[in-house]
């Protein structure tokens, strides 16, 4: 009986909790019911883990949204550092402002002004952070010069958006054009801001006309200016049609007032060029704009919004830096008008797919994959910035480096206020972080292990230029080995090696500019003098016809002799094969026991590594062994690599053996009116040139020109183009050359050896 109530009081709860469905018998079995209730219950906990799940994400969404990874770039002089000392006061980071050239001889906070130093904005960290509103934002430094070297494409990937600083006085300036054409081809969005409206000639209306001229912007001002040079007082706000004037010691206070009665007309009228250009770009605004309705600024933000992220149009705000006038609403307008970081999408290469590529989510629940785009010599060792891509990083975790494979544990996570530290446990998606005592190279990928993705290609471009260097006094040698080892580190580019016939370090990079940045950088922050030998180009050797070789090496001494000999042909490999040296058995029965073989590979691996038109390296030849000889006593290992050598040797110039040099792709922009002058220089150089377009006045010029005829191009560019020519130089080929400087080679390559 007790069994029977037990059981009825188990159908009497079940009943109650979860009765049947409409229509269902009332004598529903227990089994039923309690299927209902387990399939109600593991709903229920299915919905609950859903509503959780998105509960996480519109809170990670939000934290997203109130971010923002920015640049400041610019021409030297245009205010960038100014700019930057004023942000970092307005937003709470530092609490006084000191000027570049200050009386007081601080310096600016993000400064240590060298004008000519490489990187645009010299922040002692790669990345500063401050709050405003309740939005986080991440200063970056992007370098300001391209050296066509990997940094700056690193630099500029981890950026979400820029700001792009114009001189109101100089306006678009070379380095101007030179920023904006990399922001363009890393797809970067930016605002622009006209610098310096207190200097005298400042005109912020022939700077915009300069910028949609020379920079093709299709850009409009969001503000203009009350009054200029001494005059100029505030700004008005074209969005809200308010008028804003700074207050203050500092200008912290913002005064918002109705535009001045004289300036109303001239407002309407900037105000309708803007919404006409935004309207041209955006289709809910257009729709608006052609049926006449008044425009809000709601509906005008939003619009801004939409056309600056697609980057198809450029907002230009003004003020002056120096006067403390017009800064807070420019970062008004970097909240409102760049993206955060789920708004940019960000591309991975998937290395067990050969590369291919993969959009990533930019959420916190992906997989982690992060970026290490800066390394920094501190105080506790090799800092490493990362930017977060996806995923969640925290302290203690284990993460794996998909360029080495190599598995590290996070020792300690912490977040950058210009120089000071700030330790964190845990970082995610979007955000950039610095991790201590994790070795690794600029540019690498770090994931949790599950996926191997990398966020740039891992196929670096061969270094195409060398020099010999070495340490002017003997007590430098530690810190010369500790200079390059951390170069190396930085910039895959870079190399370094060991002459084996003259023992000296050479250096390896992508150019003139590039090697002199080192030498240069050694001596400022290793305080090592070097001295540096003559450029020397990284020639190539090849063969054009097959040889056959049959080489005894036979050696008889007191005791076990060398014995051995080997017998096959060397041809050069077809174009477009992907190796450089191919090495075939083709031995038939056991002519040579199958244990030399190795020995026989290396020696011809060996023998390549010099040819003996001008000792450089020799490249697309295949080898092929079909017979040979061996002793059952004299033979070893090293006596067929000593046969290997030697046949090489013997065969290789039977083989018709040519000089290959390599061949860089140039790309010169110039006025027009110098075009003749470059031209004939270019051929000159024995330069072939592919292409020639007009850009507005200038002219761009693409020539295939070879290195070896290309030093010292920068300083003659200049003086055949007044200053204003600019060329960029990247690697192409390695292609063979003329048959009279293949002599002329010869000839220089006999007579250094026998001057040796």
């Amino acid at each position: 009986m007790a069994a029977l109530s037990a059981r009825s009081y188990t159908t009497r709860l079940l009943y109650s909790l979860y009765p049947p469905s409409v229509g269902a018998s009332p004598h529903t079995s227990r089994a039923a019911l309690a299927g209902n209730f387990h399939l109600r219950y593991f709903s229920a906990g299915s919905a609950a883990a859903a509503r959780l799940r998105e509960e996480k994400e519109v809170w990670w969404k939000e934290s997203l949204q109130k971010l923002r990874n920015i640049g400041i770039s610019a021409h030297i002089d245009s205010g960038k550092t100014t700019l930057t000392e004023r942000v970092l006061y307005y937003t709470g980071r530092i609490h006084e402002i000191h000027e570049v050239r200050g009386k007081d001889g601080v310096g600016a906070k993000m400064d240590s002004m060298d004008l000519e130093r490489e990187k645009g904005i010299t922040i002692q960290s790669a990345a500063t952070y401050c709050t405003w509103k309740d939005y986080q934002v991440n200063i970056i430094d992007t370098p300001g010069h391209v050296d066509f070297t990997i940094e700056v494409e690193r630099a500029l990937r981890v950026l979400d958006g820029a700001v792009l600083v114009l001189c109101s006085v100089g306006g678009v300036q070379s380095q101007s054009i030179t920023v904006d054409r990399q922001m363009r081809r890393y797809e970067v969005p930016r605002v622009a801001f006209i610098n310096k409206l207190d200097r005298m000639g400042a005109d912020p209306w022939k700077v915009l006309n300069q910028a949609r001229a020379k920079l093709r912007h299709h850009s409009a001002a969001v503000q203009m200016p009350i009054g200029l040079e001494d005059d100029f007082k505030g700004l008005i706000d074209l969005v809200n049609m308010k008028a804003n004037y700074f207050h203050g010691s500092s200008g912290e206070k913002i005064v918002t007032e109705d535009i001045p009665a004289n300036l109303n007309e001239l407002a309407l009228e900037k105000r309708h060029e803007l919404v006409e250009l935004v309207s041209e770009v955006d289709d809910q605004l257009a729709e608006a704009f052609l049926s006449d309705e008044p425009i809000s600024a709601a509906e005008l933000e939003g619009a801004i919004r939409r056309a600056t992220i697609a980057r198809k149009f450029v907002p230009v705000f003004m003020g002056s830096a120096f006067k403390n006038k017009g800064v807070q609403p420019l970062l008004d307008g970097v909240l409102s008008y760049l993206p955060c970081p789920i708004e940019v999408t960000n591309q991975a290469l998937d290395q067990s797919k050969n590369e291919e590529k993969v959009t990533l989510t930019g959420s916190p629940a992906g997989p982690l994959v992060a970026l290490a785009f800066k390394l920094e010599e501190g105080r506790f060792g090799q800092l490493t910035y990362l930017r977060i891509y996806e995923g969640v990083i925290k302290k203690g975790d284990f993460i794996v480096n998909v360029n080495t494979g190599k598995k590290i544990k996070v020792p300690r996570l912490v977040r950058m206020h210009s120089n000071e530290m700030e330790d964190i446990q845990q970082a995610h998606a979007g955000q950039i972080v610095a991790v201590f005592g994790v070795d690794c190279a600029s540019g690498d990928t770090f994931t949790d292990g599950s996926v191997r993705y990398t966020m740039t290609s891992m196929s670096v471009p061969e270094p195409v230029m060398s020099l010999a260097i070495s340490a002017v006094s003997k007590d430098s040698g530690g810190n010369f080995s500790k200079a390059l080892n951390r170069f190396q580190r930085e910039d895959p580019t870079f190399r370094v090696g060991l002459d084996a016939e003259s023992g000296q370090t050479i250096i390896s990079g992508m150019g003139e500019l590039h090697l002199d940045i080192y030498v240069e950088r050694m001596r400022r922050e290793y305080k090592v003098e070097a001295t540096v030998g003559k450029p020397r180009v990284n020639f190539r050797e090849t063969i054009t016809q097959r040889a056959e070789f049959d080489y005894l090496h036979k050696k008889q001494s007191g005791g076990q002799g060398q014995y051995g000999r080997v017998i096959g042909y060397m041809e050069p490999l077809p174009p477009g094969s992907g190796t450089k040296f191919e090495f075939e058995n083709s031995l038939v029965g056991q002519a040579i026991p199958p244990n030399f073989v190795p020995a026989i590979e290396k020696g011809f691996k060996e023998a390549v590594n010099s040819g003996s038109l001008i000792g450089h390296p020799v490249e697309n030849i295949r080898i092929v062994l079909t017979d040979g000889a061996a002793h059952t006593v004299d033979s070893s290992e090293l006596a067929f690599k000593m046969a290997s050598i030697y046949a090489f040797r013997q065969c290789y110039t039977t083989a018709k053996p040519v000089i290959m040099e390599p061949v860089m792709l140039v790309e010169l922009k110039f006025p027009s009116e110098f075009q003749g002058t470059v031209t004939g220089d270019i051929n000159k150089r024995k330069g072939l040139i592919v292409g020639n377009d007009q850009e507005g006045d200038d002219c761009v010029l693409t020539a295939h020109v070879p290195l070896n005829n290309m030093f010292g191009y920068s300083t003659s560019l200049r003086s055949m183009t007044q200053g204003k020519g600019e060329f960029t130089m990247e690697y192409l080929e390695h292609s063979q050359v003329s048959q009279d400087v293949q002599a002329q080679l010869v000839n220089t390559h006999k007579a250094t050896k026998s001057g040796e």
